[in-house]
């Protein structure tokens, strides 16, 4: 019985879904601030980078401030994982690219996840925004683009 499910669990994994037939990287998001604490936003965070590396998603960082929003998207740029495609939207400025090493998106995530709920909002001299930032990770056809 037990190997039984370890074998369906086995398949699934291979097969890129969990036995509920969700993807495996399909829950990791979450919301900014956030109440984990840091040595989990770190894993977090290098879950996401090996999912895409592994698989056909992008890392998505949304950051809302009163009157402007900014989206950042992390997507491998190689097969190995050690350098990623940054595509940055500003509500202001459009979207630029650029392609980052893996420590560089790795570091920037984290700081952005850890961030306390006023930080951009003090950062612009405005007051909070209505929406909390938010990080997810999506399939690659699934991202907004220019």
């Amino acid at each position: 019985m037990a190997s039984e499910r370890r074998s369906k669990s086995r398949a699934a994994h291979q097969a890129g879904t969990t036995t509920d037939g969700e993807a495996p990287w399909a829950d990791l998001e979450m919301t900014v601030p956030t109440d984990r604490d840091h040595a989990s936003v770190v894993a977090l965070v290098d879950c996401a980078l090996v999912e895409l590396t592994h698989e056909t998603v992008g890392a998505v960082f949304i950051s809302r401030q009163v009157g402007r929003s900014t989206r950042t998207q992390y997507v491998a740029a190689d097969d190995v994982g050690e350098q990623f495609q940054k595509r940055h939207f500003d509500d202001r400025q459009g979207w630029y690219e650029t392609t980052v090493p893996r420590r560089a998106v790795r570091d920037e995530l984290i700081t952005q996840l850890t961030r306390s709920p006023s930080t951009s909002a003090e950062r612009s001299g405005e007051r909070a925004a209505s929406e909390p930032d938010t990080f997810v990770v999506k399939s690659v056809r699934k991202l907004r683009t220019p």
